[in-house]
């Protein structure tokens, strides 16, 4: 099997404390971004349609259809679950329950009858573009890698290199120098510490590296995922109208990330047998926070009078981001010392002599995105209350490979993160993401269905997923006064990796699948 991931084997074994790798990059631009309740029930087509505050996010040139001002707010609740596949075992994550904010804020427009540019708008709004909010589970039994392979590794290169550095040295110094060293990984000196990656003398008194857990052959494992949080974006943005026939518009973005994940992995023996080994847990609870800035420019073209045709380029984003990690593994050796508890733990901080972990800062600049965009009006007339309904599509392409880390002080960590760029590009390539909808007016009351899909954005073809959206809502609007109610339906597919060995050896990984179904309230004003 074919990876093409070998690079991040390396990376998570080579540093002991940087915690950022490739799926960072994906996080932060594989993602449904929120809207209001009118855009979501059309699956999010507002490339060409303009006259939403949506446009804020997607084609700004859209606002410049605004010739009144409105007010909008659009609040929702989520509700998901999840099952996870791995090593021909399938097993299912508790629900998760949660709010969350559309596309809210102001829009400002006015007519110019002085100007070939009939009409201008302003909008400034908040809205939701990455849900990070998940639950995920997966279990299996494996009889051919161990996650403490790659640890097991890492300690066997040091140990031959103290060894012929310093032949005088004993196992047991070289293990402690090992745990205090920085260089080694957080994850190999834990498991020095607990006994789980130790040195076995042989009949000709040379020390051999070995772990407990491989030395059991089958062991059972499962992973438990928690993530919080997300990226909410205030955006500014304004657009012109050319007689009703060409509009241009650009925004500004500042993107706010808030994201947390806890997970535990446990690998435990499946022969339930005495042999030095019973489990070991490891529990991680990863932050990162910060903030960014991009642009969008859009235009939207009507060469006749019932189509719009839209264009819009969206620029990456570049984030300053602060990340921190906290860990804890627990190592049960059972009947390894006579007399003595099996069980042994340590806490990350130890190992950085300090009451709490570090910090880390550092800058990533996310892909861009292209986007054209069709949309045919039923009875396009300049009053849209005698509009009859509209259908509408986008096509969308990522450059998912694109994505950059860079160091963010000078402190010597440059080399580390052209290594995790590198890999982002063997990992994640371009992908299309495709969405489309339509609404049909009945005097005051509309009704509107939606369709999106997002592509797979991995590079190894063996590797599947994509985000799929099926929605549907209705509208009312009347006297200044505009309420919608969407209801989307949410099926999702990806893989997760619950750690990764050294090649040429192959990757095991779950699939996994989760959905949720999402309500979306949205009530504006026109002013």
């Amino acid at each position: 099997m074919n990876r093409k991931l070998y690079l991040i084997a390396v990376l998570l074994a080579g540093q002991q404390a940087m915690a950022q790798i490739p799926e960072d990059a994906l996080r932060m631009s594989w993602n449904v971004p929120q809207g209001s309740a009118r855009s979501q029930a059309i699956g999010g087509a507002m490339g060409a349609l303009g006259g939403e505050i949506t446009n804020l996010w997607v084609n700004p040139a859209g606002l410049g259809f605004y010739k009144t001002s409105e007010l909008v707010l659009s609040p929702g609740f989520t509700m998901a679950k999840s099952k996870g596949s791995f090593r021909e075992t399938d097993a299912s994550a508790d629900g998760l329950n949660r709010f969350n904010l559309g596309a809210s804020g102001f829009v400002f427009g006015w007519g110019d009858k002085y100007s070939k540019w009939s009409s201008k708008a302003f909008s400034i709004g908040v809205n939701r573009t990455a849900n990070f909010a998940g639950s995920y589970y997966y279990k299996g039994t494996n009889d051919y890698s161990s996650f403490t392979e790659p640890l097991a590794n890492e300690f066997f290169n040091y140990y031959t290199n103290q060894r012929h550095n310093n032949p005088s040295l004993t196992d047991e110094q070289i293990i402690n120098n090992a745990i205090d060293d920085r260089s080694v990984s957080v994850l190999t000196r834990m498991s020095l510490y607990t006994y789980l990656v130790d040195v076995e003398k042989g009949p000709n008194g040379q020390g051999t590296v070995f772990s407990r857990a491989e030395d059991v052959g089958i062991v059972n494992q499962e992973k438990q995922i928690t993530t919080k949080g997300g990226i909410t974006e205030i955006a500014l943005g304004f657009a012109s109208n050319m007689d009703d026939k060409l509009y241009i518009g650009g925004s500004v973005g500042i993107p706010i990330v808030n994201y947390q994940r806890n997970s535990t992995f446990t690998e435990s023996d499946a022969s339930k047998v005495l042999n030095d080994f019973n489990y070991s847990r490891y529990t991680e609870e990863f932050t990162s926070k910060g903030v960014g800035i991009n642009a969008k420019l859009g235009v939207i073209f009507k060469p006749v009078e019932r189509l719009r045709i839209g264009v819009a380029v969206h620029s990456p984003s570049l984030y300053a981001l602060k990340d921190k990690t906290s860990s804890k593994m627990v190592t049960d050796v059972e009947d390894l010392f006579p007399g003595k508890p099996g069980l042994d733990s340590i806490q990350s901080p130890i190992l950085f002599d300090a009451k709490k972990d570090p910090e880390f800062k550092y800058d990533l600049v996310s892909p861009w995105k292209f986007m054209v965009s069709g949309s045919y009006v039923l009875n396009e007339v300049e009053d849209i209350s005698r509009q009859k309904g509209f259908i509408s599509a986008d096509i969308e392409y990522v450059t998912y490979g694109s994505s950059r880390f860079n160091e963010a002080e000078d402190n010597g960590e440059g080399e580390y993160f052209k290594q995790v760029t590198e890999a982002v590009k063997k990992s994640y390539k371009g992908a299309l993401n495709f969405r489309v909808g339509g609404e049909l007016k009945f005097n005051t009351i509309m009704t509107r269905l939606g369709f999106a899909y997002y592509g797979n954005p991995y590079e190894d073809k063996e590797l599947k997923a994509h985000k799929m959206n099926l929605s549907g809502g209705l509208g009312y609007r009347d006297h200044g006064i505009f309420i919608d109610v969407t209801y989307v339906h949410s099926l999702n597919k990806d893989s997760d990796f619950p750690y990764r060995v050294d090649a040429p050896r192959a990757n095991t990984y779950a699939t996994i699948k989760d959905q949720s179904s999402n309500i979306m309230l949205t009530f504006g004003i026109k002013l």
